[in-house]
């Protein structure tokens, strides 16, 4: 199958890196804040397969197992939705290409861009998540990977304002204020609340490593 079929999830890393520095649409930063969202779960469920198993651990087993299997379900969700943000795109870009002066550009174009708004917005809200489960395995993982909480936090903090910008250049150009007024107060909700538990982390982090702190 040609480069251009595979899903983009089945790239190399090389490959993928070299198709987001290339002069094409598609990966862009979406698909980057998706990436860096499943990364961030990843390291999550690093920390907690170095944990789980460990005696000093056995009162938190119950609680990883949990952990880890949610931050399975979203690293999978979160590279799906490379492609899924992709794919919004084509019919997004075929919306502006239709003649000004076609009566039905307008409907098509609003109804591609909300479309485009989705795979960020989950990310978002897919971000939130991770974020939620670092700040537990904070808590409960081994305190020999807390660096590896450390940069999940860091990344999926990058990854969540970075699948805002997304949902916000799609809301600016909606019609429906409305509509684009609601996406916007989700997305700054979310940021407000996981943003600060990300910056919490870091800083717990980083206080622990450079022993400022018992």
């Amino acid at each position: 199958m040609a480069e251009t079929e595979r899903k983009l999830i089945d790239y190399t890393c090389r490959n993928f890196t070299g198709a987001l520095a290339s002069k094409k649409p598609v990966p862009g930063g979406g698909g980057a804040a998706a990436l860096a969202g499943a990364l961030a779960s990843s390291l999550c469920l690093m920390v907690g397969n170095f944990t789980i198993g460990k005696k000093k651990y056995a009162q938190y087993e119950d609680d990883l197992n949990h952990i880890m299997g949610q931050a399975e379900k979203l690293r999978i969700r979160l590279l799906a939705l490379i492609d899924e943000d992709a794919d919004a795109f084509q019919p997004l870009s075929q919306a502006y290409s239709i003649p000004k002066d076609d009566p039905s550009r307008e409907d098509v174009l609003e109804t591609a861009t909300l479309n485009a708004c989705r795979a960020p917005m989950e990310m978002v809200r897919c971000c939130s998540e991770v974020i939620d489960l670092l700040l537990k395995m904070l808590e409960k993982g081994s305190v020999l990977l807390i660096s590896d909480v450390g940069c999940g936090a860091s990344i999926c903090h990058a990854a969540l304002e970075s699948a805002a910008m997304n949902v916000f250049i799609n809301t600016s150009s909606l019609r429906d204020r409305k509509q684009a007024a609601k996406l916007e107060d989700d997305v700054n909700r979310i940021l407000r609340d996981s943003l600060q538990k990300a910056d919490l982390i870091v800083e717990t982090v980083s206080r622990r490593i450079r022993r400022e702190e018992e």
